[in-house]
């Protein structure tokens, strides 16, 4: 589904990626894993088209995404990559259902299929009874459950995770690595994600090393 080649990326002299290359599959999660400035979120971030590269080629279900520039880059990325962080970012005005409806408003969704939609997810993220509440008025790990379903409201193709347990108590991470394995093997969503957890690492269908800006293993 994801093919990545020979991903370089430079800020000034600092080598941050040096050739990287990977291969991701549908339905698959794969954790990155590697020492603080081994360049992970860097390329998490390129990869989900976030940042620039300044060489190689990413290639999503074939489409270039390296060749695609401003609105016609962000309507892709919107509708078909989805994005889960350390810090939620949520909206701090709207409502949990309101929150996770966004992408979908972006996209020009019809509002009662949005709301229908989102109030499934919500449901299925355990979140029935927390749909109008705001997000002060949640937990740190309802939160995190809620950006999880704006994640994944546009059917992405592929989620990108990064630190997504980093803000989280240990209870509420288990309960989110639990969480990506029922996304996987009962909706078949394809994640990618960024972590120092091991827990969550060792979940995952493979896991990739990074080091000094290259995968080693």
């Amino acid at each position: 589904m994801l093919v990545a080649k020979n991903i370089i990326k430079n800020y000034d002299q600092l080598k941050v990626l040096k050739g990287v290359n990977l291969e991701i599959k549908q339905g698959e999660i794969v954790s990155i894993v590697g020492s603080s400035g081994a360049g992970k979120s860097t390329l998490l971030h390129i990869l989900g088209t976030l940042d620039a590269l300044d060489e190689g080629e990413i290639w999503l279900n074939n489409q270039p995404l390296h060749l695609l520039k401003g609105k016609k880059l962000a309507a892709y990325r919107n509708q078909h990559i989805g994005f889960v962080f350390q810090f939620h970012h949520l909206l701090p005005e709207f409502s949990a259902l309101e929150n996770v409806c966004v992408p979908g408003w972006i996209l020009k969704r019809s509002n009662k299929e949005l709301q229908t939609h989102a109030t499934e997810l919500l449901t299925l993220l355990g979140l029935a009874n927390r749909l109008h509440n705001k997000p002060g008025e949640l937990s740190g790990g309802e939160q995190q459950r809620v950006a999880v379903a704006r994640a994944l409201i546009n059917r992405p193709d592929i989620v990108f995770a990064d630190e997504p347990t980093g803000n989280l108590d240990s209870a509420n991470a288990k309960d989110l690595h639990d969480l990506f394995l029922r996304l996987q093997q009962e909706l078949g969503h394809t994640f990618l994600i960024v972590t120092h957890n091991e827990e969550l690492a060792a979940l995952s269908n493979r896991v990739l090393h990074m080091k000094d800006g290259l995968i080693v293993s």
